[in-house]
């Protein structure tokens, strides 16, 4: 026995050490892949020295003689850190990840392929100015540059995922950085999907006055009733409505669910309502939480002038940002630049299709689409004068368009004359509001509110096409309509100067949070359907709440986790629950409603994570908002995963009659109001006692509200997830001004997923003051420090600070890299 014991031992012992033998020689494998940040390289593509220092968070600060060489530094900087995620970037745009994923990510390369956005990319390099077509080139030479070291060995494949997936990797081409500007506007556009929910609506539901309570168009000059769809085919026979599942969160696609499509934050303050007598601004653009987060903090040193800020990795434009003269911040315009129109088929040629000048063919490719470990799969690419036309399944573009009839899809940013990329480039080289300003005009898409400060100026400018439409459009732009009409039809776009601005306002506060920027009718209307109508509110009261701000007051606005929504509607939905009836037995659902109750009565709305009512507030909602809907809608309530606040308070406040949502169509009885509170309220904390037990005084906001920062490809591995991807438990919600977007869906619905992963607060009387921050790290790599070593300070609400000094750059350096011509 005692030997047995002894060979077991042995055993253990030696299972032991060559596990341990093993992790230590993959940690040495994958750890090839670390770049050193020491190291000097002698290169091909440069005309003098390229100084790239790196601070103690990993942002690189790049030093040249000319700006091309600025450039190739970058590109140099953002392969050794982000190559993976530029390659992603770059496949997703191309159509091509299924030959790395298989028929898993099939359908998503097959609605890029349709789109065609990367052979516009292509074609838009033509039209860049002769310095961005050059900075193009150069960041393309300093990405391949390290592609050349990565392929000459010991490099372990440039990152660790490839060694799972293909090692092929073709060389950059400028018109990669293009298209990436163009998936980004895939990612933060949902105006098409809106039509297409909308006309969904209108099918099922019949009253538009339902449907607006729905989908609630901000009061304002200009609207008008929205016609049923189905009045727009009044001689075709249209499919009674479809259920078709919302659009997943699926890591790989870049169409995004439309809660989760763009947004963000920034404002500015003029001299004479800053304490210190110059410019602030604040900047947090919103995107989906990533791991790395998609965001790559740089500084580059121009002969133009230093700047510093957020870049993403493929783009040799500071996206958001600052220089010595000027700041600049993005947030999503919410831009109607995106029309589906029903295409009519000649039923004696099915590749023709009706215009205003009779039946014409449609423009016809074809394209193959390679599907690893499957037969590959050739797609029929087709337009209309229109667009590129879309099938079906996409969008649920199938539940609304007529038998005989196809989709297509009008959009700005598939234009072949884009020249975004060099409006961004002359932006970051502006020296004050007015350039930067007459900059924008040649941007293309996606539409961007562009917030500015210079030294003693500030100003909003949307940025971006706006289409030219017809005064008589059957819709308005708000639902699919016959693509055969001409007043339906697009003629060019509008003037750059009708696009709203703002430039030294009266009060010395501009921003924007998404919210409604003018109140003008159609065609110069810029959208029906904006993304924020809640942090607008909670944005002018800080704003207002004092005379003079300083970097301080907005980061305190930046970092705001009190909820107007939630002040707004407990007290509408509650008025008649609050103190109603006598006091409950221990442990019984009146007993634990009534604690809900007390709990909520006393608070004041701040969504921190360490409070049980946010929790609380969160699940009620949810649940009241399912009772509500749920019964008219069916299966198409599915399509409204969180909280629509406008509609709640239309409800309770019984606006145009919508207190009838209130009642359930399938009972015998009719339910008020009241009923279906108190009854969503017993819902709610059922489901909390179920998830987290029955102590609701216990409840922390942050046990369900943890931001999730996944890899998109590695997080989807059990095996491998726990490495990769980071989880912080977050303050904030759906509709504070620190914006942390949950999931909506599935077991774990308050998740966070969409945030700002980008943080930036600049302040020109003291520029080398201004602070920035990301939500993971500079690096790519999970082994790396740098891989999410910001990203505990971006949970607290800290900051690093931003300097466009050399001498402050180089003292706090953790590596020099030189880069020396090889001539």
């Amino acid at each position: 026995m005692a030997r047995l014991f002894s060979w077991l031992i042995r055993i253990f012992l030696g299972l032991a050490g060559l596990s341990l033998l093993a992790v230590a020689l993959l940690y040495l494998f994958l750890s090839r892949s670390l770049p050193d940040y020491d190291e000097d390289f002698t290169l091909d593509g440069i005309s003098g020295p390229v100084e790239i220092v790196r601070d103690t968070s990993g942002v690189p600060h790049i030093f040249a003689e000319r700006d091309e060489d600025v450039f190739f530094g970058l590109g140099f900087a953002h392969a050794q850190d982000r190559l993976w995620q530029m390659t992603m970037l770059r496949r997703t745009a191309q159509g091509r990840l299924s030959e790395l994923f298989g028929s898993r990510t099939a359908r998503t390369d097959e609605f890029l392929r349709r789109l065609d956005l990367y052979r516009a990319s292509v074609r838009s390099v033509e039209v860049q100015s002769p310095e961005t077509r050059a900075a193009l080139e150069a960041y393309a030479s300093g990405v391949n540059a390290w592609l050349d070291q990565v392929n000459a060995g010991a490099r372990g494949r440039g990152a660790p995922e490839f060694w799972l997936f293909s090692p092929s990797i073709a060389p950059w081409q400028p018109a990669d950085s293009i298209a990436i500007v163009k998936l980004m506007g895939l990612q933060l556009s949902g105006q098409a999907s809106h039509e297409v929910l909308q006309a969904r609506l209108s099918l099922l539901l019949k009253d538009s006055a339902r449907v607006e309570d729905l989908l609630t168009e901000l009061p304002g000059p200009g609207i008008a009733a929205l016609p049923e769809y189905a009045s727009l085919f009044p001689e075709t026979r249209l499919p009674r409505f479809a259920a078709a599942p919302p659009t997943p969160l699926d890591p790989f696609s870049p169409v995004k669910p439309r809660h989760l499509t763009g947004a963000s934050n920034a404002w500015a303050a003029a001299p004479s309502r800053s304490a210190t007598g110059g410019t602030l601004l604040a900047s947090d653009p919103h995107l989906e939480l990533t791991a790395p987060s998609i965001w790559y903090l740089a500084h580059m040193d121009l002969e133009t002038g230093g700047v510093i800020g957020g870049t993403i990795p493929g783009l040799p434009v500071m996206l958001v940002g600052r220089s010595d003269r000027l700041g600049w911040g993005i947030t999503t315009a919410q831009m109607d630049d995106q029309d589906v129109h029903i295409e009519k088929l000649n039923p004696d040629n099915p590749e023709e299709v009706l215009t205003p000048n009779g039946y014409k063919p449609l423009r016809t490719e074809t394209s193959i689409l390679r599907i690893r470990d499957e037969d590959a799969v050739t797609i029929t690419q087709r337009w209309s004068e229109n667009g590129p036309v879309l099938p079906g399944r996409h969008w649920s573009l199938g539940a609304i368009t007529p038998p005989g009839h196809v989709a297509a899809l009008s959009w700005t940013v598939l234009s072949e004359q884009d020249t975004s990329v060099t409006a961004a480039m002359q932006i970051m080289r502006a020296e004050t509001v007015r350039d930067a300003i007459a900059a924008g005009e040649g941007f293309v898409g996606p539409a961007q509110n562009l917030t500015l400060a210079d030294r003693s100026t500030i100003a909003m400018k949307t940025i971006g096409h706006v289409p030219r439409r017809d005064p008589d459009h059957e819709s308005k732009g708000r639902m699919p309509t016959p693509g055969w009409e001409a007043r339906n039809r697009w003629d060019g776009i509008m003037p750059y100067a009708d696009n709203p601005e703002f430039v030294a306002p009266r009060g010395g506060i501009v921003g924007n949070t998404n919210n409604k920027t003018v109140d003008r009718p159609f065609p110069n209307h810029v959208s029906y359907h904006w993304g924020d109508s809640q942090r607008v509110q909670r944005w002018q009261r800080l704003m207002q709440e004092r005379e003079v701000h300083t970097r301080e007051s907005f980061m305190g606005a930046q970092l705001d986790t009190v909820s107007f929504t939630a002040r707004t509607l407990l007290p509408l939905v509650g008025s008649d629950l609050w103190y109603v009836g006598e006091a409950a037995p221990k442990g019984t659902p009146e007993a634990q409603r009534q604690k809900a109750l007390d709990l909520m009565a006393n608070w004041n709305g701040e969504m921190y994570e360490h409070l049980p009512e946010p929790l609380i507030y969160a699940a009620w909602m949810r649940a009241l908002q399912t009772r509500l809907i749920e019964d008219e809608l069916g299966p198409l309530a599915a399509e409204f995963t969180h909280l629509e606040p406008l509609f709640v308070e239309r409800v309770y406040r019984n606006i145009g009659g919508a207190a009838v949502w209130c009642d359930v169509v399938q009972s015998a009885r009719v339910e008020t109001c009241r009923d279906i509170a108190r009854m969503a309220l017993d819902d709610a904390i059922l489901w909390l006692t179920e998830r987290y037990g029955p102590a609701l005084e216990s409840l922390r906001w942050g046990d369900a509200h943890e931001a999730v920062h996944k890899h998109p490809v590695l997080g989807e591995t059990p095996a491998l997830g726990w490495l990769v991807n980071l989880r912080q438990s977050v303050s904030g919600g759906d509709n504070t001004l620190l914006r942390s977007k949950s999931r909506g869906t599935g077991p774990d619905p308050f998740e966070t997923v969409h945030g700002g992963a980008y943080r930036g607060l600049y302040d020109f009387t003291d520029p080398d003051s201004s602070l920035f921050i990301i939500s993971t790290g500079q690096s790519g790599h999970p082994l790396s420090r740098h891989y999410e070593d910001l990203g505990e300070r971006w949970r607290r609400g800290e900051y690093i600070p931003m300097t466009l000094d050399p001498v402050l750059a180089r003292a706090g350096s953790v590596g020099t890299m030189t880069l020396n011509p090889a001539e």
